[in-house]
């Protein structure tokens, strides 16, 4: 047989460059700076935040000037005086004074939906944040798993060697070094596919975060973990984002109701009016300097507008407005159900994952001391090779057992606190180089702007690309079977 030692099987590389330590902190840092679903979410915040001007927009005064110029192409042959052309120039002012509470309740609208869409980029944060720490986690826990799988090669090389020596001396049989060598292919193949596990964690970790994971810490402790469930529930009930978006939408649907309800109103508004209007010269034909070839007129009034009939059109409109505020509301009660639901299994996963830590732990001294006192009986004969393989066996999957729960317990903590509404930027307390996103800003920005040119800067993407981060290497030698027992 030739020797296959785990440093040729376990020398896993991943191309990263120059490996420097990275926390956690820095990684939801990344995230709250470069993820493009963050980012996107906070673009059609913007969008959101333009419904109070457009909403505003048919409230304020508006002008208008139409210039209209005419070829009259066939002239009737009763007419002495008809033009060959004319230039028409129209200006129109116009001051809305009462439109029934469409303006000011489309307004309050908006505005609700601005709360719900702010409420809403809380959650997209809180859900990507929740994502990272599991694809942290997740990244630690295969990286794990993969040295548990090569030292558990490792051992079995050392155990198969050493059966198949006593084996040459008469000591045990042709069957020990069979089972050796079959729990020995076991293990080598467990290791490739934990290297691949670990392949797969990195990439899902570079999709979230933007960079390849370099050196990960163990995360520090999370802060603000409820002591009760009780508690919890009542945090989240309070503060939970999508539980907030939803009644800000019932909100806005009610006034949605109200402004379907404004088409049988009468509305109110003034105006001014002037045209100009010349006919260069062409009007009255041959006897053309009898009459004015250009005038200009003005008017202004008051124009009062009752609907008598519409078909039914406006009691369609509130009664289907009607219904949508009905299903807002029913959403909020769907919404406040799913908060509890979540809040609920996510504090008992974390309590269960705290539990099973606990007995891992107990696990893997146990199992340690039986391996110990296995082998022991094993070299005077009171053991057989099986034993001290499922000893080891035992041990290797009380240890993943105490590394997967450890990673579950993280996790569950954080989508506890994501669900009571405490995993924000603002509430793990990043620094990210500067002042946090804050959407009200662009809020405040947009909401009294009246100019019909004001534009923003182009659209650019902001997100990092990851299409340049390689791919992980795997520098892993052939991994041989176990050769024929002679």
């Amino acid at each position: 047989m030739r020797a296959v030692t785990c440093t040729s099987v376990a020398a896993l590389a991943l191309s990263a460059g120059t490996a420097q330590a990275e926390t956690l902190r820095d990684a939801l840092v990344s995230v709250y700076n470069t993820n493009p679903t963050i980012e996107g979410a906070r673009a059609n915040q913007r969008a959101v935040d333009e419904d109070v001007p457009v909403q505003r927009a048919p409230g304020l005064p508006s002008a208008t000037v139409t210039a209209t110029h005419i070829e009259f192409l066939r002239q009737s042959a009763n007419s002495f005086n008809a033009p060959e052309r004319n230039l028409g120039v129209n200006g129109l002012l116009q001051v809305p004074v009462y439109s029934g509470g469409a303006v000011r309740n489309g307004i309050r609208a908006a505005k609700e939906r601005v709360s719900a869409g702010q409420a809403d980029l809380r959650g997209t944060e809180s859900a990507i944040f929740s994502q990272a720490v599991a694809a942290y986690m997740d990244v630690l826990r295969t990286e794990a798993l993969t040295e548990l799988a090569a030292n558990q090669v490792e051992v079995l090389e050392v155990t198969f060697q050493s059966t198949s020596d006593r084996f040459e001396i008469g000591d045990l049989t042709r069957t020990d070094v069979a089972q050796a060598g079959s729990r020995l292919a076991v293990a080598q193949g467990d290791l490739r596919t934990a290297y691949a596990n670990q392949v797969g964690a990195r990439e899902a970790y570079i999709e979230l975060v933007g960079r390849a994971p370099m050196d990960l810490q163990a995360p520090p402790p999370l802060p603000g973990l409820p002591e009760t469930v009780g508690m919890a529930v009542v945090t989240a009930l309070q503060n939970n984002p999508d539980l907030i978006a939803a009644k800000e939408r019932a909100e806005a649907a009610g006034y949605d109701t109200e402004v379907a309800g404004a088409g049988r109103l009468p509305t109110i508004g003034l105006f001014a009016n002037g045209d100009y209007s010349n006919f260069f010269g062409t009007l009255g034909g041959p006897v053309a300097a009898q009459f004015a070839q250009s005038e200009t007129t003005a008017n202004a009034g008051v124009r009062l507008t009752i609907p008598i009939f519409q078909g039914g059109l406006t009691a369609a409109r509130q009664r289907q407005a009607g219904a949508r505020e009905t299903a807002a509301l029913e959403q909020v009660i769907a919404a406040e159900r799913d908060v509890i639901q979540q809040t609920r299994t996510a504090y008992e996963n974390w309590q269960a994952s705290n539990a099973v830590i606990e007995s891992s732990k107990a696990a893997v001294d146990a199992a340690e001391v039986s391996l110990e006192g296995v082998r022991a009986e094993n070299s005077i004969g009171n053991r057989t090779i099986i034993d001290v393989l499922n000893a080891e066996q035992e041990l290797l999957s009380a240890r993943a057992n105490l590394v997967t729960a450890r990673r579950n317990a993280y996790v569950a903590g954080f989508t506890l606190l994501a669900a009571m509404g405490r995993a924000e930027a603002r509430d793990l307390n990043l620094d990210t180089g500067g002042p946090l996103y804050d959407p009200q800003l662009n809020y405040e920005r947009v909401r009294g702007k009246t100019w019909d040119w004001d534009r923003d800067p182009e659209p650019e993407p902001k997100s990092t690309r990851t299409v340049d981060i390689e791919a992980a290497e795997a520098f892993i030698g052939p991994v041989l079977g176990p050769s024929e027992a002679p």
